[in-house]
């Protein structure tokens, strides 16, 4: 990633690799950042027919799609981070245009 990329990082995910609340300084490189929010979005966006699938197919409520889809981004080999998969999940309700779950 260069200085004039743009590509503009959500401040959501920015605050995931602060170095403290309201800081402007980053504990990983910008270019870091920027790949982990890829990967991150890209989850996200994947994630939308299955979550559809499971809301249609299960017959579940869904918070409980969510917290499933939490649950599986949790575990281990996921990887992603704790507060990476807290971001898919919103970040996957917002596209859904579902409401945000409690977590």
């Amino acid at each position: 990633m260069n200085e004039h990329s743009q590509i503009l990082l959500p401040e959501a995910f920015l605050d995931l690799y602060r170095a403290r609340p309201g800081s402007a300084r980053l504990v990983l490189p910008l270019a870091e950042v920027a790949a982990r929010h890829e990967l991150c979005e890209d989850l996200a966006q994947a994630l939308t027919e299955h979550a559809r699938a499971l809301l249609l197919g299960a017959h579940i409520a869904e918070d409980e799609v969510l917290r499933r889809c939490l649950a599986g981004l949790r575990a281990q080999g996921a990887g992603v981070s704790e507060a990476e998969a807290v971001w898919v999940v919103r970040r996957l309700a917002e596209l859904l245009e579902w409401q945000q779950p409690e977590l």
